[in-house]
């Protein structure tokens, strides 16, 4: 069935559920937030307000944000009032499978059978959640990320039972509010976290041998392949690298080791298949033609100097010092 998303609740006021609150109010939604207790949603109202006025004071806001916000969103009295006048309701609650299923029953039983619910989880199986709503059909996680008014995207989870119509629904409303989402599939963690906390553990891996201090590997990252994804996906990189050199790259690391950076049969199988990136016209992501690739190494050049002007602009992150080796 077709959906139309006017009137959009928020369950949960804290971090996390303000900033999603003052991302669709901000975008023109009529929007209510609710918790525990009328007076906990009247005090998140006037602290999203305030600090919507702050944001717009340094100029991370648009003009006229602060505004929009304080007319779109309002406080509902109760979780029920809140559910009842919405066509999509997002649980923001503590990352607990009982909390958010006592919430999520709460949402289920006052919300329309049409309404559409999400979940806000960021490890949690959405078809583990999935049994605490009537109607799953309706029912998906939308993943926001922290901070989440200035974070573009957000990771859509189907369960096994949620109709295609609600995805398209979900999808739309985000872009409508400025959101770039991208639909994955469930898995704990999801894909963000699953590929973050790899990296994470290896970079805990490289502080214990003594290889690189803590400080060090934060300024190599952000000055590297960091600096790199913020503008181009792991797998174009791959593309413009050259995917037979990944290949024989990993064959240095599986070898010093191990399973743990054991060469991806999908990466082995590509080379074979003479997929070997740009510069041979055919990638991972696809067969590349002559304007294709100047366009993308106009943009990845435009980008890196735009990245790096912005990194001179802002300086380095406070508390993390940029490493300066020793002689």
């Amino acid at each position: 069935m077709p959906y139309s998303i006017r009137t959009i609740a928020i369950v949960g006021s804290g971090y996390m559920g303000g900033g999603i609150a003052q991302i669709f109010a901000k975008a023109g939604f009529s929007v209510l937030i609710a918790d525990q207790s009328a007076e906990v949603a009247a005090k998140a109202y006037d602290r999203l307000v305030e600090e919507a006025r702050g944001f717009e004071e340094r100029s991370l806001f648009p003009a006229g944000s602060a505004a929009a916000i304080e007319q779109n969103l309002s406080p509902a009295l109760s979780v029920e009032d809140a559910v009842a006048a919405a066509d999509l309701v997002i649980e923001a609650v503590f990352e607990d499978v009982a909390v958010k299923t006592a919430v999520l029953q709460q949402i289920s039983a006052a919300a329309r059978p049409t309404t559409i619910i999400g979940t806000n989880t960021s490890t949690i199986s959405v078809n583990t959640l999935k049994a605490a709503v009537s109607h799953p059909e309706r029912f998906m996680n939308i993943h926001f990320f922290n901070p989440a008014p200035f974070i573009p995207g957000a990771e859509l989870v189907a369960s096994d039972e949620t109709e295609d119509s609600v995805v398209t629904a979900v999808v739309e409303v985000l872009r409508r509010a400025g959101k770039r989402p991208a639909v994955v599939g469930d898995t704990p963690g999801m894909v963000v976290n699953r590929i973050q906390y790899a990296m994470l553990s290896e970079a805990f891996r490289v502080v214990e041998e003594g290889v690189a201090s803590m400080e060090a590997i934060d300024t190599l990252i952000r000055n590297s392949f960091g600096f790199r994804l913020g503008l181009v996906g792991p797998f174009s990189i791959v593309d413009q690298a050259g995917v037979d050199i990944y290949a024989s790259c990993y064959g240095i690391l599986e070898e010093a080791f191990g399973e743990r950076m054991a060469t991806p049969e999908s990466l082995t199988t590509a080379v074979s298949d003479g997929v070997k990136g740009t510069k041979v016209g055919r990638g991972l992501l696809g067969d590349y033609g002559d304007e294709d690739l100047a366009a993308m190494r106009e943009y990845r050049d435009r980008a890196y100097v735009q990245m790096a002007l912005l990194q001179d602009e802002l300086g380095t992150p406070p508390g993390a010092g940029d490493h300066h080796p020793t002689a």
